[in-house]
């Protein structure tokens, strides 16, 4: 491996935590870790620790949690670190181009996409939305642009069809590391030569609101299973039955083959459930069915769709947008 660098690492969820354990797992030393402040969590709102400072606390490594870099006093601190390389992966701070000039070998960040596909905040869930059949990981040497420095290193990944964003950013967070291990050398000996991003290709990965969450039946079966995997396991794909919220984890697209009847959902309004069988609550929509496979009642727990099923009567009712929208059922009870 390379001489043994001394390196300030920033990161703030869960997908920034493998990359560090590799860095210290290769011998580097950390002389320092930033992370985001403490935020109130939880139903208690509790201020929670994040990810990557659970895990260098649990190293013994020195934390900063810096609420701004804009800071000339937070700026002369990062520079007494004295470190070669600063690595970011996911810190949700900006680094302004004081911090951009202190380390002599410069600033690496990990994205998780393929640059210049899906800069910004959610790359995993917009190329999940969007249909994509493969991300990966850009090691770039980061600018005071958002995400459009110089690429350093990539490594693809294909997308699965089942893929949510929980699955897609775990395997991302793994081959981050590995990326980044393999970036670190070159960087180092000066025989990684940066690459300006293509012009062509340019989207922008727009942070996820909760709004988004919400299910419009109008839209074809295929985009709406893009969306629940897309927002898996956060803010969770949503409709309402019955006026109460109904949380969707979990959803496949049915052919004509797969419905209990390859007419059942002919002449049926998008959000009407036209059949429930092994393949879950089948939904019609403005292309094609839907069938809802976990699902989770306000108040309650996720569960099988054919388990919610025996305990409402759920079989031609309308699901709706928005709980204003949403029609009364009729029925309640076993349907069995």
């Amino acid at each position: 491996m390379t001489v043994p660098l001394r390196i300030i690492y920033a990161g703030t969820p869960e997908f920034a935590v493998p990359a560090l354990q590799a860095l210290l797992a290769a011998g580097h030393q950390i002389v320092a870790v930033y992370t985001q402040p403490d935020r109130p969590a939880g139903r208690g709102r509790r201020l929670a620790q994040s990810a990557v400072k659970q895990a260098a606390l649990a190293q013994r490594l020195p934390v900063e949690q810096p609420p701004s870099l804009r800071d000339p006093a937070a700026v002369e601190r990062m520079q007494a670190h004295a470190a070669d390389m600063l690595v970011v992966a996911a810190y949700g701070l900006l680094l302004p181009p004081a911090v951009l000039a202190l380390p002599r070998l410069g600033c690496v960040n990990i994205h998780a996409s393929l640059l210049p596909r899906w800069r910004g905040a959610a790359p995993i869930q917009r190329a999940i939305l969007a249909g994509d059949t493969h991300t990966g990981i850009t090691i770039m040497r980061m600018d005071a642009g958002l995400d459009t420095g110089p690429m350093l290193l990539e490594r693809s990944l294909a997308i699965a069809t089942d893929d949510t964003a929980a699955s897609l950013h775990d395997r991302l967070a793994v081959l981050g590391a590995h990326a980044l291990l393999d970036a670190v050398p070159g960087i180092a000996a000066g025989s990684l030569v940066p690459r300006p991003q293509p012009h062509e290709g340019v989207t922008h990965a727009a942070k996820i609101h909760k709004q988004e969450a919400a299910i419009d039946w109008r839209a074809p079966a295929r985009q709406l299973e893009r969306q629940v995997r897309a927002f898996n396991p956060w803010p969770v794909a949503q409709t309402y039955w019955n006026e109460r919220q109904l949380r969707i984890w979990g959803a496949t697209v049915l052919d004509g083959r797969d419905t209990m009847s390859s007419g059942a959902s002919l002449g049926a309004l998008p959000g009407q459930v036209v059949a429930v069988d092994a393949h879950g609550l089948q939904v019609a929509t403005g292309d094609g069915v839907l069938a809802l496979t976990r699902i989770q009642l306000a108040g309650g727990k996720a569960m099988a769709a054919g388990d919610f099923a025996n305990a409402h009567r759920i079989l031609g009712a309308s699901l709706a947008t928005s709980a204003a929208t949403a029609p009364l059922a009729t029925h309640s009870g076993s349907t069995t």
